[in-house]
């Protein structure tokens, strides 16, 4: 006898688009930036900060992928993302030590650019 039980408790990937799939992508691209930069030199505030961040967007992909509360996955990820990008702005260029757009650098860029596309997506799946 089939249940909706399973539900939240299995991966089910029939239910994602195209859409979810960018944004699965572009998540887990920002999380591999935000790991790689929690795993390095910083200063442990800023690596813990890091890590955890990079963990919340792994966190956030495999909720989606259990089918777990997207609406509520997708409503939080929006400013989430959006204070990632403030603080990456305010922490870099705010305190004038660089020159903004010049020194965003590649895996900046990377970020950041995976970051729009994710609040992006997330805003487009929430108005569904």
């Amino acid at each position: 006898m089939a249940t909706t039980e399973s539900q939240g408790s299995a991966i089910d990937i029939g239910s994602l688009n195209g859409l979810h799939w960018v944004g699965i992508v572009a998540a887990l691209i920002t999380a591999a930036v935000h790991l790689r930069l929690g795993l390095g030199g910083l200063p442990l505030p800023l690596r813990v900060s890091f890590l955890l961040a990079g963990l919340g967007f792994l966190g956030a992909v495999a909720l989606v992928l259990l089918d777990y509360r997207r609406r509520t996955v997708y409503a939080v990820g929006i400013p989430f993302t959006l204070v990632q990008i403030v603080l990456w702005y305010v922490l870099n260029f705010a305190g004038g030590g660089k020159s903004f757009p010049a020194d965003v650098g590649t895996l900046g860029a990377v970020d950041k650019v995976a970051q729009v596309v994710l609040i992006a997506v997330l805003v487009a799946l929430l108005r569904r």
